[in-house]
């Protein structure tokens, strides 16, 4: 098992983009050799429903969440544009600092990685571990990561273990430079980087703010 620490502080640091040469496995991976860039509205495109909406640089949709009626849902299932899960989170509701399991869509009995929530020494500060690859029998990498971002918005960047980013995530701008709102992330992958992977952390950081 990787062990990856996911951090959020209560203030977020500028660093330069940086290539990655790394791809967390999964039986779905989707990594490019190029860095890729996504917008993700907080919102889902079904009427009256929660999640989010991704589009990639062509500006057509790629991944979606339906959350239809409910919010902060212990179960939620990250899909495709035709709707094929490629990944599911789910919340174990029992411990009590939350945790939740994430499956790809070719196994549903073996978690792809784990998210739970760890003790932080400093004010405002979230820290979460993230276990990836929680079958023995895998071949997994050992190089730890951390995210980093703000306590109040779902703006944050992904490091590798020597502090190289693998993804950004930020509020979108305009051409002018003005902010399209908070529901309006833009999100920039590092080549060899699982964009699956990036992107469930970005529902679980919702799930986690309840904008989702």
């Amino acid at each position: 098992m990787a062990k990856v620490h996911l951090c959020i502080p209560s203030s977020s640091s500028s660093c330069s983009m940086a290539k990655v040469h790394l791809c967390i496995p999964s039986s779905s991976s989707s990594c490019s050799t190029q860095r890729e860039t996504y917008t993700i509205w907080m919102k889902s495109l079904v009427l009256n429903s929660n999640g989010y909406t991704v589009y990639d640089s062509n500006g057509e949709v790629v991944f979606r969440i339906d959350n239809y009626d409910s919010k902060c849902r212990s179960e939620v299932y990250l899909m495709d544009l035709r709707g094929n899960i490629v990944c599911t989170i789910l919340r174990k509701k029992l411990l009590r600092f939350g945790l939740w399991d994430c499956y790809n869509d070719k196994d549903s009995r073996i978690p792809w990685f784990k998210v739970g929530k760890a003790f932080g020494f400093f004010n405002n500060d979230y820290i979460y571990d993230i276990l990836v690859g929680t079958n023995e029998a895998q071949s997994i990498s050992s190089s730890s990561h951390r995210m980093e971002g703000s306590v109040d918005n779902l703006e944050f960047k992904i490091f590798d273990g020597k502090g190289r980013i693998m993804a950004v995530v930020q509020r979108k701008l305009s051409s002018s430079g003005v902010a399209l709102g908070e529901d309006v992330l833009f999100v920039t992958i590092e080549p060899h980087i699982d964009h699956i992977f990036v992107m469930s952390l970005v529902a679980i950081l919702g799930l986690i703010r309840r904008k989702m």
